[in-house]
Parts: structure tokens; sequence; C-alpha cells
């Protein structure tokens, strides 16, 4: 199964949730944007979409190739157009890349469309996710933590921004995250997710 295939959530028909506007899940590498996503996707039975994976198959190179070979102010770009893209189809839960939600125009098209959700893990949290995996091309540098910790403290005020704020906490499954979420826009945000009368 093709990684474009994994990140499609089949969705559920009858689910007690009412999606209004698209949930867009943002924060930084390892904070669980698509692990979260693609199960909360599931559970309220709509699609699920990860952009940077859309930007993959658009470009038939992975996200550290386009890095390397164009740099990242094109990559920025082609995740602007492609985010603009998704939020202007069908409504769904959309995972985005770390460094998505640095761009005011992402953030303005976000909350203009759908709502997004940050979530909120620590320096140290992110540090245990991502320290084994080499898929992260911001951190391919001779001291990854020190860059994550540089990466962390820039944007964090940005995603402080963010419609929602959910704390991804280490002791919580993917499922309670999934609860967490679900739970914090039923009650602060009717306008984007409602649950059905029983």
């Amino acid at each position: 199964m093709s990684e474009k295939q994994q990140n499609q959530s089949h969705p559920t028909l009858d689910t007690p949730y009412h999606l209004k506007k698209t949930i867009v899940m943002v924060g930084m590498m390892g904070a669980g944007k698509t692990a979260v996503g693609r199960a909360l996707a599931q559970r309220i039975g709509v699609p699920f979409l990860d952009s940077d994976a859309e930007i993959e198959a658009a470009a038939r190179r992975t996200v550290p190739e386009i890095f390397e070979r164009d740099g990242e102010p094109f990559f920025r770009s082609k995740e602007t157009q492609v985010i603009s893209r998704l939020l202007d189809t069908k409504r769904c839960v959309l995972s985005t890349g770390g460094g998505a939600f640095l761009a005011q125009e992402n953030r303005e098209n976000i909350s203009e469309s759908g709502v997004s959700v940050w979530l909120n893990a620590d320096l140290d949290l992110l540090w245990q996710r991502v320290r084994h995996k080499d898929t992260r091309p911001l951190l391919r540098t001779a001291d990854p933590r020190a860059t994550l910790a540089e990466i962390y403290a820039t944007r964090v005020p940005l995603y402080a921004m963010a419609d929602v704020t959910v704390p991804s906490l280490p002791n919580l499954s993917i499922e309670e995250m999934v609860n967490r979420v679900i739970a914090t826009l039923v009650a602060d945000r009717p306008d984007v997710l409602e649950l059905r009368d029983a």
C-alpha cells in the first residue's frame, strides 16, 4: 500500500458528528498531527488528507528531496498552493507540515475556510518522537536537538495563534487525544463540529 493510500481514511457513515468546516491540524513535527488527524477523521466519518503527502504526489518526490533539490522557499510556495486547494475541496481533516502555519497567508486561509487545531507538545516529547527518524530535512544538522529547540522557540508564538489549542501529552493514547480534540471543538466551536441529536 502506498503512503498516499495509507493517508486516506475510510469514512464511516453512522457517525454522531456533523462536520461543518475543515479541521486543520497544526503544530511541530512529532506533535501527532498525522496520527491524531487520521484517527479523528475516522471517528467523525470524513476524509483525511495530509498536505505533505499531497505535495509529494504532485511533485513525485519526497519532501526531503524537494528541500534538497529546490530549497525550502520553493517548498513553502507549493505548500501554500496545496493547502489553499485542499481547503476549497470538501470538508475533511487536514494535517499540515510543521512549517505551514508560519505563513500568514496559510493562517488566514485556514481560519477563513476551516479551523486550526494546535497540538501543543513540549520539546522533550517532540524530541523523543523525532530523534530516530531521518525524514525531517530541517533536522539534518550537526546538533539536531539544538536545532529542534531553536525551531520550537521560533514557532510556538505562531502556533499560539491557532483557533483551538489541545495539549499533546506523553501519557495520552491517540484515541484519548482524539477525544480531547472532539470535546474541545464540540464545546467551543459548534460552528465547526456539531454533535447530532440522538
